[in-house]
């Protein structure tokens, strides 16, 4: 856990994320991972037509598809 100082003086909120990069025996840095879309998310569930949006779960997203090498 960080300390309160360091969560409060870069503004770290509870539930973000992190990369963790050894520098050494000891030594790590920390690299926030920025949310993707959340905020665009939320704005489509709440749409006034019912059921215009539904979310794909984890295992229906595209992060896992490699590009195809056209040419």
């Amino acid at each position: 856990m960080l300390p309160a100082e360091l969560r409060r003086r870069d503004g770290i909120k509870a539930g973000q994320e992190f990369e963790i990069e050894s520098l050494g025996r000891g030594d790590y840095k920390l690299k926030r991972v920025a949310r993707r879309n959340r905020g665009l998310v939320k704005h489509l569930l709440a749409c006034p037509a019912k059921d215009w949006f539904k979310p794909l779960g984890r295992t229906e997203t595209t992060d896992g598809i490699e590009p195809l090498e056209l040419g």
